[in-house]
């Protein structure tokens, strides 16, 4: 699947998170790259990009973050296409399924969210 074919896939699983969740994080951007860089896997201490699927860069309400607060980069959620595809690959999920799980993973690091709270999220229908 290529970038943009993945990108609308992304999107489409965003808009399909509850609506409450979707007002909470309408200022996150939703970025997609085949792999994360070099740079986030050293400071992961990760070994091979595949071991990263998604990653929330920025700085969560959890931690303080205001929505006035300046001088910062935005919040951001990447999605690591390759990753996935070969996580999906392995597993009986569908891909929406596990672009739809990471996305919420990736959200509960913006709110601090418990991993119980991320799976109510993960399975709740709009």
């Amino acid at each position: 699947m290529d970038t943009d074919t993945f990108a609308r896939l992304a999107r489409a699983q965003y808009e399909a998170l509850p609506d409450e969740v979707r007002a909470m994080t309408r200022d996150i951007e939703l970025r997609v790259a085949d792999e994360a860089t070099p740079e986030v896997l050293a400071q992961m201490g990760i070994d091979h990009p595949d071991d990263l699927l998604g990653l929330f860069e920025g700085l969560g309400l959890s931690q303080g973050a205001v929505d006035h607060y300046t001088g910062a980069m935005p919040n951001r959620i990447w999605l690591y296409r390759l990753p996935i595809l070969a996580f999906q690959a392995t597993g009986e999920d569908s891909l929406e399924d596990v672009v739809r799980h990471v996305l919420v993973h990736e959200i509960g690091h913006h709110f601090g969210l418990s991993d119980d709270d991320m799976y109510a999220i993960d399975d709740a229908e709009d």
